[in-house]
């Protein structure tokens, strides 16, 4: 094959991100202490949407195994994310809280970080390749 300069010109306007292949992102939520309900988890790429689980990047869900479960995000582009899980004993789609702040159900955030108030995308943030990598580990806090 011949590499004509238009040919060039074309494959240098191309972004970089374009060439990168999709992955898979496998998550390992640990800790459950039942098997009621469903283990959901949301994959998020932008500050504005986390914790946001209807404006989620990538939403995954897997009935609920006590000890722990796997989850597969699939075709995920390289990138920056961030995870929220939560297992939903009662099985009613969201994250139940007490007093509009608290949750009640266990929740888990990549980077398991230590927080005081609101989460933050910062803090749970992380590069993802797109090759595929050992588990993310996620510890649920009840």
């Amino acid at each position: 094959m011949t590499i004509t300069p238009k040919l060039l010109r074309l494959a240098l306007l191309l972004p970089l991100s374009t060439l990168a292949e999709n992955g898979q992102l496998l998550v390992e939520v640990v800790g459950m202490r039942d098997s009621t309900g469903t283990i959901r988890a949301a994959l998020y790429n932008a500050p504005d949407s986390f914790r946001k689980e209807e404006r989620a990047f990538m939403r995954v869900a897997h009935p609920a195994e006590t000890g722990s479960v796997s989850l597969i995000f699939r075709d995920v582009p390289p990138g920056r994310y961030a995870v929220v899980a939560y297992h939903d004993e009662n099985d009613d789609g969201k994250l139940n809280l007490r007093f509009g702040m608290f949750p009640v159900e266990g929740y888990a955030l990549s980077n398991n970080p230590k927080v005081l108030g609101p989460p933050r995308f910062s803090d749970s943030a992380f590069d993802f390749t797109g090759k595929e990598t050992g588990p993310l580990p996620l510890t649920l806090a009840y």
